[in-house]
């Protein structure tokens, strides 16, 4: 999937219901701010993923609030070229990617949907921003591949949408993180319960994880995980959770019966690894 194709289906969405003029900022579930918290901004910071063993840490401190603020507004008025000469003076100053990805691209992001919700801004101009931050989060990437480091041992995971969830973009890219990271992983698109539970059954997935971005009550979501633990082909498989329900209710994990979440998808990375680690060795691999 190309860079463009990534972030333009949210905005295609949102294009269609804007129609003649901006709809209410009460409209949560499809307004632009929901559109940038939960599919545009989770695609910035995993987009990036020095991930596996011998990866580069961010140096802290190297990007302060002053950069940030000073960032935030800078989509507005130039273009990507000229953002991208901001971005590698902060690269020269020792910067990582990841760093520019977490700590000033997705900031920048999410002050365009605060200026929209103010009225400070229009759609086109939110538009031509994240187009701007996407072009240079594309650009400092290309030149600095991720680095792939497979595992001796077989670690797979299979990522889905919650089924009936419309929003699938989110388990698409944590899906390539883990890749990026030496896993063997797949991710569902728009699946069926049966769908889901069927891929489950035949093959042992170390982890399995559902992304939710509308609401769903820990009811449902408890029995999708019961049934799932009940047909894994792998007994000892861990069920963890994630997406902007998650992140704004953490207690749903707890009472639906899940093994953890991750705030983002290097958070979900790092908690896969610990379960991986505290899990007995499957019988069975991924083929």
């Amino acid at each position: 999937m190309s860079w463009r194709d990534i972030l333009a289906s949210p905005f295609e969405r949102v294009r269609k219901r804007v129609g003649k003029g901006k709809y209410s900022a009460t409209d949560s579930i499809e307004s632009i701010t929901t559109v940038i918290e939960s599919e545009i901004i989770p695609r910035l910071l995993m987009a990036h993923n020095a991930g596996g063993p011998g990866s580069d840490a961010a140096h802290p401190g190297l990007i302060d609030g002053t950069d940030i603020n000073r960032f935030a507004l800078l989509p507005l008025r130039l273009e990507a070229a000229g953002l991208l000469e901001e971005v590698d003076a902060l690269i020269e100053r020792g910067a990582s990617v990841e760093a520019i990805c977490v700590e000033l691209l997705a900031p920048a992001a999410r002050r365009l949907g605060e200026m929209w919700d103010r009225d400070e801004c229009d759609f086109i101009d939110v538009t031509m921003g994240l187009w701007r931050l996407q072009e240079v989060m594309r650009e400092i990437s290309a030149r600095s591949p991720s680095r792939r480091f497979p595992y001796p041992e077989s670690r797979s995971a299979l990522f889905s949408p919650m089924p009936g969830d419309i929003h699938t973009f989110g388990s698409q890219m944590i899906e390539e993180v883990f890749a990026r990271a030496g896993w063997q992983s797949e991710a569902l698109v728009n699946p069926e319960r049966r769908e889901l539970l069927d891929r489950v059954a035949h093959i042992p997935f170390d982890i399995i994880g559902l992304t939710l971005t509308r609401d769903c009550p820990s009811a449902a979501l408890g029995n999708l995980i019961r049934a799932i633990r009940s047909v894994s082909a792998n007994p000892h498989v861990a069920v963890i959770i994630g997406g902007r329900v998650v992140n704004e209710n953490p207690s749903i994990v707890a009472e639906a019966g899940a093994d953890g979440t991750g705030h983002d998808a290097l958070s979900a990375l790092e908690l896969a690894e610990q379960l991986i680690l505290a899990a007995p060795v499957k019988a069975h691999h991924l083929r």
